[in-house]
């Protein structure tokens, strides 16, 4: 048996539309990572970005398990002697898409093509977006 490494001209990226509307973060994430980084093709490469363009709509009315929108911090530096916090329902208040794109973004592999995956997802707050000219297909993502 042969193994084939996957050329970038060789791949056809699709455009997947997923809602979000009460759906977990985490379970929502990891399966809108798989398809960023296309492991769920029998083609994947890891050295090639072979995943498909997902369109993630209703974004901020998704939801978390136990009490997670209280007790969940979100930490960065700024640049001083300490760090910044925040919580996750005042996050939801202020910058809803950020949730789910750091979950993503934090399931995805440490690299360059690691951006090059995450500009491909596309969130939005309402249900419309601007993609309708791809054609792109409903999937039900982050179901069990």
């Amino acid at each position: 048996m042969k193994t084939t490494m996957v050329k970038l001209a060789d791949v056809e990226h699709k455009w997947l539309v997923v809602d979000a509307t009460d759906k977990i973060v985490g379970r929502l994430a990891s399966d809108i990572a798989v398809r960023l980084m296309g492991k769920h093709r029998p083609t994947y490469t890891p050295h090639v970005d072979t995943g498909d363009f997902v369109v993630v709509l209703n974004a901020d009315k998704v939801k978390f398990t136990g009490k997670k929108w209280e007790q969940k911090r979100y930490t960065w530096y700024t640049g001083y002697t300490r760090q910044r916090s925040i919580s996750a329902g005042d996050r939801l208040e202020k910058h809803p898409e950020l949730i789910l794109r750091e979950a993503v973004r934090r399931m995805l592999p440490k690299n360059k093509l690691a951006t090059k995956m995450l500009s491909k997802l596309k969130i939005y707050m309402t249900s419309e977006h601007p993609h309708q000219a791809q054609n792109p297909e409903p999937v039900d993502l982050g179901v069990k």
